[in-house]
């Protein structure tokens, strides 16, 4: 119920503030004989964090604007309501993680799919403080009497991929409590020892360690992705008729948000001051570590393809991957129903 009550608040709050509509006739022109920009409504995954500085800095460039689209950005409450939101025509286009969509898509089906990748492999993780029950490097530290407790906001990816990480490290998703709480107070839950440790993306560790202020202790971090290798990030995601409907449209933004992507990876500070501009709150030093920690992210070792491509085959390993731990049932998704890859851009 606080996710649908979270959704459909935020959904009034778009609806009121943006005026967002499906999709605009590209051929509409304004009073003075010009192309008139497309209204185009984007959800960040989560807050206005440093890791979403990308798409504030494809705005502040100008790159929206180049492609024909008016965006306004609004910060999204992640993967879920993201996903809520954008099937139900209040966002157009939103960011979550991909296979917490995919969790998602095999249980509740929804209008929404994915047309790119903003992470070309997974940041979640089991962040903890130094000193504490859970060891850097040791995931079998996650197994103790009494249960290591994590803090995290119910139905996070951390937690909704968990036992898939879990399981492939080889211990019982069970053996952890998840505690549910809120996410601006994970930090000072973790920093107060309130909990052993909390779900967070890798590029999170800045923020935490910035919490810390009386102990000022180093983070320990356990990567799903060091042990789930095929697993991607961040996804971009599209309604589906928008997706059948507008391709072209879908395409444009794509790249252009891609564009702005690439952008801030190569001059982090200055997609930290950009998204200073527009979040007036936010902390350069720590956005400017967080978008350095992504890189390796967004194109990792190894990965000699575009930014924002996806494989089918790659997707089918992860479906494969999520029926042979029970995360989702043996039929439940196939690549098709989750991403377009006709539509990702391509090398």
């Amino acid at each position: 119920m606080r996710f649908r009550r979270s959704a459909v608040a935020l959904v009034a709050v778009l609806a009121l503030a943006t005026g967002v509509s499906a999709c605009n006739d590209d051929s509409k022109t304004g009073s003075n004989g010009d192309t008139k920009l497309e209204k185009v409504s984007y959800l960040t995954s989560f807050g206005t964090f440093g890791r979403e500085a990308y798409a504030y800095v494809a705005l502040e460039k100008g790159y929206f604007k180049e492609a024909g689209f008016d965006v306004t950005i609004t910060p999204g409450k992640g993967t879920v309501d993201v996903m809520k939101i954008v099937a139900g025509g209040q966002a157009d286009y939103g960011i979550g993680d991909f296979t917490a969509l995919m969790i998602t898509l095999a249980k509740q089906k929804l209008p929404v799919t994915t047309v790119g990748m903003i992470h070309q492999r997974s940041m979640a993780a089991i962040v903890a403080l130094e000193g504490g029950k859970i060891k850097a490097g040791d995931p079998k530290s996650l197994v103790a009497d009494p249960k290591i407790r994590i803090g995290d906001q119910p139905g996070s990816t951390n937690q909704v991929t968990f036992p898939l990480y879990a399981q492939q490290v080889g211990i019982d998703p069970k053996s952890v409590e998840f505690v549910p709480s809120p996410p601006p107070g994970l930090p000072a839950l973790l920093a107060n020892d309130k909990v052993d440790g909390i779900g967070q993306f890798v590029v999170g560790v800045p923020l935490l360690e910035a919490a810390d202020k009386e102990k000022k202790r180093k983070a320990v971090v356990l990567p799903y992705g060091d042990k789930v290798q095929d697993l991607y990030g961040n996804a971009i995601i599209a309604r589906d008729d928008l997706v059948k409907e507008h391709p072209d449209q879908v395409k444009k933004f794509t790249a252009a948000l891609i564009k702005g992507l690439n952008d801030a990876m190569a001059d982090p500070a200055d997609a930290a001051a950009t998204l200073k501009k527009y979040v007036p709150g936010t902390d350069i030093a720590v956005a400017t570590k967080e978008l350095e920690l992504m890189k390796e992210y967004v194109k990792p070792d190894g990965f000699n393809g575009a930014p924002g491509e996806v494989d089918p085959v790659r997707v089918q390993r992860i479906i494969d991957a999520l029926v042979k731990y029970k995360v989702v049932e043996e039929g439940a998704i196939k690549p098709a129903d989750v991403v377009n890859a006709g539509l990702a851009p391509k090398g």
